[in-house]
């Protein structure tokens, strides 16, 4: 942080780069007043960032591809690597609510049954519901981006030196504090919303239901709790405009990034939602189950009336506990900070520690809740995670892409190599050539300064194009190369272990050894009592084919023979039993 060139000509500049006013009724300062959020900013935005991008970038794909192995031998382990519900039953609900009866195709059995077309009307039409409240989630984050913008200008107009300077610091923080608000308020309202459709649906079965239902979440979190980073990262100062020109948003003047650059924004929000999500969820994993099986109790004690000398059961105590409601709020909590830790960890190294002192505490939360807290709950078999793996894929490439643009647009990276391989290798220079002088027409504060690769009369400059160009082929070499890696990790790393494959090997073929030792044995079984391996005397044909007539020079006549037709008649009844 100290021997940073550029952080030491912003400390060392004094008075000499007067900067334009960031509003309209606020005042111009000096470029040296941000000295602190300067040595900060680099630790965010180094050369590092780009190879730790790409180390996650390959961390991920390289945790799926374990986890598939995993998953395998767990499925292998509980015997469900086989497991498939090709005659899956009809939802209880579906059942209850269909109209008509139709045969199943596969089994032939009448089913409840409901229309198709009036199924995809109603898809269609909560499809049309989930885009209203996208939208809503988008006029939150307008209203969240005025609202920094209406904090900052306060800030400015106060007299308060150190509040002028960190005003944009203390609006980001705030903001992001009432966003994490938002956010919270508009999951658990969506959730419940998104049941409600899903159920309005009429999905067949359990299957279909559940995977309707994790997308319309997913869906909805994924906006809700990216949306404000991803404008931090990719839109916020981009349209800023320059001095005489700015660009307006009802009537407010677009935001421009803070000192220390937008990364450290990005980095500072990203804290407060992740972290502060993380703790919040904490709180309610360990509280909320203990205040409803207090409820549950008491509700129980005062239809059976608590007396101190009736023995409770085991039992009658597991069953005051909390109904279990399955996993998908753990599921989706997990996913949306793998999220967290891989599409925006260029801005904040720090996300996957605090991930890990998450789920360490966690794991011991949601052990104690599902033994201490909740009934046993019923457990289903199944083969693997389902959708969620192709969710986690998804978010895994949606990573590198972020990264990409991350470094390429938002850190301070590519400016200081060209401007290395250009002007000076040791950045002498380099925060006066990223600063441009406000137009000659520009009458509040003539030749302030504001940070943009433009003329004097506000057009771009040829640095500015060729920054552009190397930009847009760091990302496309960027991708090429990752995406190259993980193709071939992908292949190299099978998805069943080694050692699990020779075991399946070893399995069946024991298998099939046993299946021929049992036939052995009970065709040996079978041979015993044929009739050919009857006495001589005894004829293999079967009785009610063979020739029963007197045959004369032999002992016995007709009798003998009616006799041995008798015996031979009980004998092929019992093989045939």
């Amino acid at each position: 942080m100290n021997t940073d060139t550029a952080a030491k000509e912003i400390c060392n500049s004094g008075g000499t780069y007067l900067m334009c006013p960031l509003c309209n009724t606020c005042k111009a300062w000096n470029m040296s007043d941000i000295c602190t959020m300067a040595k900060i900013g680099y630790l965010f935005d180094h050369a590092g960032t780009v190879f730790f991008s790409i180390f996650m970038s390959f961390w991920a794909i390289s945790f799926l591809e374990y986890w598939k192995r995993k998953m395998v031998t767990l499925a292998h382990h509980w015997d469900c690597m086989e497991f498939h519900e090709e005659e899956e039953r009809p939802r209880p609900e579906f059942a209850a609510m269909a109209t008509m009866m139709e045969p199943n195709p596969v089994t032939g059995v009448k089913e409840p049954y409901f229309p198709k077309r009036t199924q995809l009307s109603r898809m269609l039409t909560g499809s049309m519901v989930i885009i209203i409240m996208l939208c809503v989630v988008m006029i939150f984050l307008v209203t969240v981006v005025m609202c920094r913008g209406i904090i900052t200008v306060m800030m400015f107009h106060t007299r308060n030196h150190l509040l002028q300077i960190e005003a944009g610091t203390i609006a980001n923080i705030l903001s992001s504090i009432v966003n994490l608000c938002l956010i919270l308020l508009m999951g658990r309202i969506y959730t419940a919303l998104a049941e409600q459709l899903t159920k309005w649906e009429m999905h067949r079965t359990q299957t279909q239901y559940e995977n309707a239902f994790i997308f319309k979440v997913f869906i909805f979190q994924f906006v809700n709790f990216y949306s404000s980073p991803f404008y931090v990262a990719f839109f916020k100062g981009r349209f800023v405009g320059y001095p005489n020109n700015y660009g307006t948003l009802f009537g407010m003047r677009n935001e421009d990034c803070g000192p220390g650059g937008c990364l450290i924004e990005l980095a500072q929000q990203l804290f407060i939602i992740m972290v502060g999500k993380q703790f919040i969820n904490n709180v309610q994993e360990f509280v909320i189950p203990k205040v409803r099986v207090w409820l549950q109790k008491r509700g129980v004690y005062k239809v059976i009336g608590a007396k101190e000398t009736v023995e409770i059961h085991r039992w009658e105590e597991d069953y005051q506990l909390v109904k279990s409601e399955g996993l998908f709020e753990e599921y989706l909590e997990m996913v949306l900070q793998f999220g967290f830790i891989t599409i925006f960890v260029a801005a904040c190294p720090l996300a996957p520690l605090f991930a890990l002192l998450n789920n360490w505490v966690e794991i011991r939360l949601d052990a104690h809740k599902f033994v201490c807290e909740y009934q046993r709950p019923v457990a289903e078999r199944a083969q693997n995670i389902g959708v969620w793996l192709n969710i986690l894929e998804i978010l895994s490439h949606m990573s590198v892409t972020a990264n990409a643009f991350l470094i390429a647009f938002t850190a301070d990276f590519l400016p200081r190599l060209l401007y290395k391989y250009k002007f000076d290798n040791e950045l002498h220079g380099y925060m006066n050539f990223t600063l441009a002088y406000a137009p000659l027409n520009y009458t509040d504060y003539p030749l302030c300064r504001y940070k943009d690769f433009r003329d004097n009369d506000g057009n771009y400059t040829l640095f500015y194009w060729e920054l552009l160009a190397i930009r847009l082929g760091f990302i496309i070499a960027f991708e090429h190369v990752v995406f190259f890696v993980l193709r071939a990790i992908d292949w190299v790393i099978p998805d069943v272990p080694e050692s699990l494959e020779v075991k399946i090997k070893r399995e069946r073929y024991l298998a099939k050894q046993a299946l021929a030792e049992n036939h052995e044995v009970l065709f040996q079984g079978v041979t015993c009592c044929h009739p050919g391996n009857l006495r001589s005397s005894e004829s293999p044909v079967a009785p009610h084919k063979r020739d029963i007539r007197p045959q004369r020079g032999k002992k016995g006549g007709v009798e003998e023979q009616e006799e041995r037709r008798e015996r031979e008649a009980l004998l092929w009844d019992t093989i045939y039993d």
